[in-house]
């Protein structure tokens, strides 16, 4: 039987990942369901949600794509120490392949509380629920920069 995929974490690790859980438990009704969704793929610039409690979020679909809340995204950034949309390190390779932007081919809903997105790159297994959107909401209010 493989284990590959498992990822095992500390105390502390699991810790984290419960209070970040009960956080977003309580998070109101109104702030995680969308009002209006718009998944700009003509334009290629990423997705903007107007939520029922009044607030907008958005983000361009390279840092969306380095967000993937897929298992393997997730276990992947665990590893290397990265935050939701913080980008893998460039290869260091003297002629690098190039690789194009990250976009979507194709988005659409999954069922009512989530959009799922097929990314150029082959990936299609991230699921980015409106709880999951609301909670990496990049704007100066929901992120306030730090001094």
């Amino acid at each position: 039987m493989s284990h590959e995929g498992i990822r095992f974490v500390s105390a502390e690790e699991a810790r984290q990942d419960e209070l970040a859980a009960q956080q977003l438990d309580r998070l109101p009704t109104d702030a995680v369901t969308p009002l209006k969704v718009r998944v700009k793929l003509t334009e290629g610039t990423g997705i903007e949600i107007d939520w029922r409690d009044g607030h907008r979020s958005s983000w361009d679909f390279r840092w969306l794509r380095d967000a993937c809340p897929c298992a393997n995204c997730y276990n992947e950034r665990g590893s290397a120490g990265r935050v939701p949309g913080e980008p893998k390190p460039k290869s260091q390779a003297l002629f690098a392949l190039y690789q194009a932007p990250p976009r979507p081919t194709e988005a659409s809903p999954v069922g009512k509380y989530a959009l799922g997105i097929k990314w150029n790159d082959g990936h299609n297994s991230g699921i980015y629920s409106w709880t999951y959107l609301r909670s990496v909401c990049q704007c100066a209010l929901c992120h306030p920069p730090r001094s």
